[in-house]
């Protein structure tokens, strides 16, 4: 049985630790978290330690770590913990800054692709089967793939502020779900919808559509929007010569009513956390599956680069409004067509 230790006692960490302390395979032994109280109230329940001091989470007793820490100290984390000989999973985005996660890739060195990034749609049951069936030829050559992803509400813009943005906020989670499907792009293409005049300060915005393309001419096109008045909007096709694989939305129930007055049904589910939950599930069997193996986890450091390159360079279509071609998906830059 592994011993995990988990960095991050917010709402992330909530999932995680329910997750591992669920699991046959695994034990939380501890959880650290700088705010006082915070890892001793999520703790307390699995039976697991509890401290502030983040060197607690690398101790001799400690098999695995999951990052689940603000941001900014994600590489900081994940150096320590495989400096350590821990196995990690550490959630997106690997870091805000490109040159960062170079540095971190760089530094961790034959071992990056031990390190597992939490993207952890691939890892939904329908999602997964899609990718599967359509790596397997199913549909043929997957010529278009339209990934539409909308949040219930926007958020505040606190968070907005310190978010990167949201290409590699949110739309980081579809492009490497682009990446699964279709493999390295050659170009990206991108156009940023703002409603909220306030978003203009930070140069972000609340609604977005971006085209990529591979060498081989198929078309990725990924829809997203910070609010959706009928929930939590999470929908893929993958479309070729043969037919579609389609994925759709989640709602509180299957069910729907027919009645002389037409016919009715749910809104879709609300909430990331609802929506996804099997899929925080499979991406921890999957990671201690690999663990047991010692195989690499997918994906792993050197896709959360790629996912993290392709945000940047949709960004930077959107705000200078250019077509942005990639040298090197997986080494090198973007660079304008």
């Amino acid at each position: 049985m592994l011993t995990f230790a988990l960095i991050g006692a917010g709402r992330i960490g909530n999932v995680h630790a329910a997750n591992v302390a669920g699991h046959p395979g695994a034990r939380l032994g501890v959880v650290v978290d700088p705010v006082p109280g915070a890892a001793e109230r999520l703790a307390e329940p699995f039976g697991a330690r509890s401290s502030t001091d983040i060197s607690a989470a690398f101790a001799d007793d400690i098999d695995a770590v999951i990052v689940g820490s603000p941001t900014p100290f994600h590489v900081d984390h994940i150096l320590a913990a495989v400096s350590a000989g821990k196995a990690v999973l550490v959630e997106k985005p690997v870091d805000l800054d490109l040159a960062r996660v170079d540095e971190c890739i760089a530094t961790v060195g034959a071992d990056a692709s031990r390190v597992m990034v939490g993207f952890n749609r691939r890892f939904d049951p329908g999602v997964n089967e899609l990718i599967t069936r359509a790596k397997n030829g199913d549909v043929g050559p997957v010529r278009q793939l339209t990934i539409i992803s909308r949040d219930p509400a926007a958020p505040p813009l606190s968070y907005v502020a310190q978010s990167g943005g949201i290409f590699r906020d949110m739309a980081i989670h579809d492009l490497d779900l682009a990446r699964a499907v279709l493999g390295d792009f050659v170009e990206v293409e991108a156009l940023g919808q703002r409603s909220d005049p306030a978003l203009e300060e930070f140069g972000d915005f609340d609604g977005a559509v971006t085209t990529l393309r591979t060498a081989d001419g198929a078309i990725a096109t990924i829809i997203n929007s910070r609010f959706c008045a009928t929930g939590y909007d999470q929908r893929l096709e993958a479309f070729g010569a043969l037919g579609s694989l389609e994925t759709a939305n989640h709602r509180e129930t299957s069910v729907v009513f027919n009645s002389q007055a037409g016919s009715t049904s749910r809104q879709y589910q609300n909430f990331f956390l609802t929506r996804y939950a099997a899929a925080y599930r499979a991406e921890l069997d999957h990671f201690i599956a690999s663990i047991e193996a010692g195989t690499a986890p997918q994906p792993n450091l050197h896709d959360g680069r790629a996912a993290l390159l392709l945000a940047d360079a949709a960004t930077e279509s959107a705000t200078s409004g250019v077509r942005v071609a990639l040298n090197d998906n997986t080494v090198g830059a973007g660079a304008r067509a």
